[in-house]
């Protein structure tokens, strides 16, 4: 061992000493992380022992905030290594990380129910709930969150049943990370490598680029279309080959079915059974009862409520909608396509019918929407909004090159939080897009509030040698989609970090992000970034009519989409007996209801169906439709005033983007607009008129 090797210090182990003490990935090497997660582990053991034999009677101040607290730098050195590790595990992860991911995460659960099962430290959060000092409203908060934390970890729960409780989150914590690392597999070992120029015909310039560039990458001629999205979308839309569109939809919709070792099948079946006998095991009926206690839904009849109400309010549009698409398709170019609509006739007959009705599509907008402005963009509308200001600063470490790091500032000049933003797909990144921390906010107990480290994840439209990237309007969206999450996460303005920001119910964290997406199609927003990346030439007003007048296109269809996915969900998790049904017949059963057209024997959503099995959503995908009833409740508030009304944005932002999980969220709500959100602001965005009937 070299000198310089043996004097180097593991980078978890002391100050980062970096701009805002921000991760420094540029010194972070492999071993380190499982150095760090043991040395935390046993950090955190020592910090618990003390708190149990603390003499003094136990309080909110010595058991509560002591747990919550990281400024001792006790539970902060586990928490700062799982943050970078679990988060790089999704955007940079390879071989040697996918290894000890697994070798870690059955460590790490058993050490969090260590913690949650301590008979002795419970005692101590139990006598506090019963009997504390005069609580603030967020402190409150706090002391219910920590103690209902432990009981439904199985504090309560005999030593069988502790036992029990052990076994199954340490089993699903590994399948669950096994199905991740399934998924990314499998959809990155597809790839459709084309070499004759007839079978790229009807695809735009911008796809034939990302795939020339792919196959150099490669080693190949031709060109080479992958399972990501911005490769995806735009071959199922364009292709004018109606068996490479087939080729490439079953290879999506039947990853992870494959008699190989990335198979998901029985894993999602395993997961669900352990799930369900938790929940049980916990006194509840079923997982999603156990799930749905601390939601704004509250219940599994009020969820299906909301899935019920959508199914009948959109399914007769959705209805009328697939008639168009067949007549389209009977009648394009004289019905050379022979034989019934098929699903990967479904993108490329909506692009026709688009064309049709609107003489719009994704390639006409692309060269307004240059990456670089259409950051600019989504910046100067944060700006318009709530004041805040983005300044890269290329001395923060990031973990990637295509990471770009930015120093936020808030109204009055003050320094507010960094955002990390990833774009592009890449080898080791899942698909998709996601925000995530690095740091959380808080309030330390020398009082300074300490800012958090926000970062997007995006799969965009890479950049070629010979353009810049150039995005789609649904790209657009993502981008306003997460940054609206961000945003949630920059605000943030709450004493304890478990509070903060994005901690809240699951069903209320997709408003903020829902919200943003409403101004992609607003004049007054696309008119300060959308230019010609080649001419200057501002977005003509006529295609921003035209936007606007397509913004319903399809959009019942796409609800029922959403529905279908909710009831897949909830027909898993409401599981009362042990799950033995196959997966691929059942899941044609569960979202029949939301389902247009006959369903094909061999595809499978549940075997990728990250959200639900590995993502969090599990028994709560039905919070992207509950959400999307309070975005455009909320969206309707602005247009009333004006949308880049101030007023009303800081409105929004006090009430609820910087109270965290600090109060109910109905409550946070009801703050900004002054009542309930009801469906019919939503059911009037998208055209369809029904009596208004709230969401409770």
């Amino acid at each position: 061992m070299s000198e310089t090797t043996a004097k180097r210090t593991n980078p978890f182990f002391e100050p980062y000493r970096t701009p805002h003490d921000t991760v420094p990935f540029d010194r972070i090497r492999l071993e380190d992380f499982e150095e760090a997660f043991m040395e935390g582990i046993r950090r955190d053991n020592e910090q618990i022992e003390k708190t149990i034999n603390n003499p003094e009677k136990p309080s909110f101040d010595n058991t509560i905030i002591n747990m919550d607290d990281d400024t001792e730098g006790y539970y902060d050195l586990l928490e700062r290594v799982s943050t970078v590790f679990f988060n790089l595990l999704s955007a940079e992860t390879n071989d040697e990380m996918d290894a000890l991911a697994q070798k870690m995460s059955p460590i790490l659960t058993q050490h969090a129910n260590d913690v949650r099962l301590n008979e002795r430290l419970f005692e101590r959060i139990k006598y506090v709930h019963r009997h504390h000092r005069r609580l603030t409203p967020e402190e409150k908060m706090l002391l219910e969150k920590t103690y209902q934390g432990f009981v439904r970890s199985g504090a309560l729960l005999d030593k069988e049943g502790k036992e029990r409780l052990r076994q199954l989150t340490e089993e699903a914590s590994i399948l669950s990370l096994q199905f991740q690392q399934n998924v990314l597999k499998e959809q990155k070992a597809f790839t459709l490598h084309i070499d004759d120029l007839e079978q790229i015909a009807g695809l735009p310039e911008t796809a034939l680029e990302a795939a020339g560039e792919e196959a150099k990458q490669r080693g190949l001629n031709g060109w080479v279309f992958t399972l990501d999205y911005p490769s995806y979308s735009p071959f199922m839309a364009y292709s004018t080959q109606r068996e490479l569109r087939r080729q490439m939809y079953m290879a999506r919709n039947t990853i992870c079915t494959h008699d190989n070792d990335a198979n998901n099948l029985e894993l999602c079946k395993r997961l669900v059974n352990l799930r369900r006998e938790l929940a049980q095991l916990l006194g509840y009926k079923t997982y999603a009862d156990y799930v749905l206690v601390h939601r704004m839904a509250g219940s599994t009849r009020n969820v299906y409520k909301l899935l019920n109400d959508l199914i009948d309010a959109y399914k007769p549009t959705a209805e009328e909608e697939l008639k168009q698409l067949k007549k389209m398709k009977d009648t394009h170019k004289k019905g050379r396509e022979e034989g019934p609509m098929k699903p990967w006739d479904t993108a490329y007959y909506s692009h026709q019918l688009q064309i049709k009705k609107y003489n719009l599509d994704a390639e006409m907008l692309r060269p307004y929407f240059q990456l670089d402005k259409v950051i600019d963009g989504v910046f100067g509308l944060a700006h318009r909004l709530y004041g805040i200001t983005f300044k890269e600063n290329k001395d923060i470490p990031v973990y990637h090159p295509d990471v770009k790091a930015y120093e936020v500032f808030d109204r009055d000049g003050s320094y507010l939080a960094v955002f990390y933003a990833d774009f592009h797909p890449r080898k080791g990144k899942q698909g998709g897009a996601w925000m995530t921390e690095y740091q959380g906010q808080f309030i330390d107990k020398k009082g300074e509030n300490v800012r958090p480290h926000v970062s997007v994840v995006m799969n965009l439209t890479k950049p070629t040698p010979d353009k810049p990237a150039l995005l789609t309007l649904g790209e657009v969206e993502t981008f306003l989609h997460e940054f609206g999450h961000s945003l949630h996460g920059m605000f943030a303005n709450t004493r304890f970090e478990s509070l903060s920001g994005t901690n809240v119910w699951w069903d209320f964290v997709e408003l903020p992000s829902q919200f943003m997406e409403n101004f992609a199609v607003e004049k007054e927003f696309l008119s300060t970034f959308a230019f010609h990346y080649q001419t200057g030439e501002p977005l003509p007003d006529e295609l921003i009519r035209r936007i606007a007048k397509s913004r319903n296109f399809m959009v019942a269809t796409a609800c029922l989409r959403q529905v279908s996915l909710g009831l897949l969900d909830m027909a898993y998790y409401t599981q009362r007996d042990e799950f033995t049904d196959d997966i691929i017949p059942f899941e044609k059963q569960a979202w029949k209801k939301a389902i247009l057209g006959k369903q094909l024997p061999d595809t499978c959503m549940t075997v990728q169906f990250s959200h639900i099995m590995s993502g969090g959503y599990a028994a709560g995908y039905y919070s992207y439709k509950w959400a999307e009833v309070l975005d455009a409740d909320a969206f309707a508030v602005f247009k009333r005033h004006g949308i880049f009304d101030q007023k009303t944005a800081q409105s929004f932002r006090e009430n609820i983007l910087s109270k965290g999980g600090t109060e109910n969220p109905m409550t946070l709500y009801k703050r900004f607009k002054g009542s309930e959100p009801t469906i019919d602001a939503l059911l009037k965005r998208n055209g369809i008129k029904r009596k208004a009937k709230k969401v409770r």
